[in-house]
């Protein structure tokens, strides 16, 4: 695998865990506006947490249906680099995020089968980045961030108009081989690093991170 895949540690709520996503050499570092999530941080955490990743490292905001007030918010206080919409956006929202903000937009698509597929090639259409995930099982509460993982096959070999990463239950022990089967140049990962739910394990960071790129 090429050394120059890029890894998203998502769903940071303390500073070392921060640091050691930073130190581990992830290229974002995600963090998770939606209340019902285990990883959910206020704004004015947040904050206090964001102005300590250094440069070049992407701060990525992950809200789900987000009005514009929430959103509004998250950009005054917060220093981010781009929005992840997570939940079932429609193409023009994501149109109407990108012009007011001025920020990049990565959209989120779930994936279970094949009929899912069409949805990334609208979104391509519009977004600045693709989040390939597991779309969540029937009956729960939150988009993503479940640890399950969808068939991969589905999208081996296909490629979109903009830049795409890879998500949905992947761990140190699996990530190499889903980097393998559908090309991905970049891996989200948010639960497969922790050691509780929301509290992220630096060893799990470090160990994942090395088997992307390995």
């Amino acid at each position: 695998m090429p050394e120059d895949v890029r890894v998203k540690i998502c769903g940071l709520t303390r500073p070392a865990d921060v640091a050691a996503a930073v130190d581990a050499g992830a290229a974002y570092l995600g963090f998770n506006f939606f209340p019902k999530s285990p990883r959910y941080i206020d704004i004015p955490d947040a904050a206090v947490l964001a102005v300590e990743v250094p440069d070049g490292v992407a701060k990525v905001a992950l809200v789900v249906d987000a009005d514009d007030d929430l959103l509004d918010a998250l950009v005054r206080s917060v220093p981010l680099d781009m929005l992840q919409l997570h939940g079932n956006e429609p193409p023009e929202r994501v149109l109407a995020v990108k012009s007011r903000y001025g920020l990049p937009v990565m959209k989120v698509v779930g994936v279970a089968t094949a009929e899912d597929l069409p949805q990334l090639d609208l979104h391509g259409r519009v977004a600045d980045q693709l989040l390939v995930d597991a779309k969540p099982p029937p009956g729960a509460d939150r988009p993503g961030g479940n640890a399950i993982a969808f068939d991969w096959n589905l999208i081996a070999g296909r490629r979109w108009p903009v830049p795409w990463m890879l998500a949905g239950g992947l761990t140190p022990a699996n990530v190499a081989e889903a980097i393998a089967l559908t090309g991905a140049k970049q891996v989200d990962v948010a639960s497969g690093v922790e050691s509780a739910p929301g509290q992220k394990d630096a060893r799990l960071i470090a160990d994942f991170i090395r088997a992307a790129r390995s």
